[in-house]
């Protein structure tokens, strides 16, 4: 595995530990919450280490490494330190995997490679075309082509899973910031919003990357995946201010003020993100993994209140 000492990555690591499956967690350098791990393995910089050893034996890989969409960031951003991190790495990945006899490889990719925003009723689903818009969505379209030509001419399977904005124990990025807003009580222009929103709690994804390890008819495919119920960015909050157990404090604001003065701040993706729809049908890949998320909603939002009320107490 790679990129375990992510997100996603340590909760496949604790799902991986309780089942006593053995694994090489694959880290550019070990951190000292998992110094005393010995499945983790410092390589260095991925773009030029040496995969043999950490690969010897291994019969899957999960790709989990990458250079994230960093907040805030325009979507005009460097393509370069993207395809260096997401495609060139998941290349010689790849490469090495195969000379090491691996036989399947599950990338994590992004919703995004679909585009940025979906029209009301019409979500992205498996098979339309990718219309990737900033750097990063561009370099992950482009990583899971060259890890299907990789796998098809040499005889190793991909399965390539396309996440939503990923939320649980650990989250960072814009999901924090609006959790950690509701908490506070803070007033928020955010009532009478009705986009839709797919989202996927981290141990629905875990449970996801279980199966696309497993299920022989996903081999070659490249599917999206997400929690059973979308949401709106309103919902979202009086969710949020449930599981926390305060007061959802909401004002409407009309859209396109909300949007002019994101414009001048020069946070118009952001108030985007808020306002727009970005929404996916997982069908296909419930149906070829005869698989469905086992956490609701609520759960997967009460779970990351909990870790988050932990975290504030230490």
């Amino acid at each position: 595995m790679t990129g375990a000492d992510g997100f996603i990555g340590h909760a496949l690591c604790a799902r991986l530990s309780a089942l006593r499956i053995a694994y090489v967690a694959a880290v550019r350098s070990v951190a000292v919450r998992d110094a005393k791990s010995p499945q983790f393995v410092a390589l260095g910089d991925f773009a030029a280490a040496d995969w043999a050893a950490a690969l010897c034996g291994v019969s899957a890989v999960v790709h989990l490494a990458g250079r994230a969409h960093v907040l805030h960031e325009p979507r005009t951003g460097a393509l370069t330190p993207y395809v260096v991190a997401n495609v060139h790495v998941t290349r010689r990945l790849a490469e090495a995997a195969v000379v090491a006899g691996v036989q399947r490889i599950v990338f994590a990719s992004t919703v995004k490679v679909y585009g940025e925003r979906t029209p009301p009723g019409r979500p992205f689903r498996a098979g339309d075309p990718a219309a990737p818009l900033d750097a990063y969505a561009q370099s992950k379209a482009e990583a899971e082509k060259v890890l299907h030509e990789i796998c098809r001419e040499r005889g190793m399977e991909a399965v390539c899973l396309r996440l939503p904005l990923t939320y649980g124990a650990g989250v960072k990025g814009n999901f924090l910031a609006l959790l950690e807003a509701v908490a506070a009580e803070q007033w928020l222009p955010l009532a009478g919003i009705a986009n839709r929103r797919s989202l996927l709690y981290v141990g629905n994804a875990v449970s996801a990357i279980e199966a696309a390890l497993a299920v022989p008819a996903l081999a070659g495919q490249t599917l999206p995946i997400a929690d059973a119920e979308s949401v709106s960015t309103s919902e979202l909050v009086d969710r949020l201010a449930s599981a926390l157990g305060v007061s959802a404090r909401t004002f409407r604001v009309p859209p396109f003020i909300l949007r002019a003065g994101a414009a001048m701040a020069g946070r118009a993706a952001a108030v985007d993100r808020l306002l727009d729809s970005l929404e996916v049908d997982a069908t296909r890949f419930h149906e070829m993994a005869t698989w469905s998320p086992p956490y609701p909603l609520e759960q997967g939002l009460a779970a990351t209140v909990a870790w988050w009320r932990l975290r504030h107490a230490l």
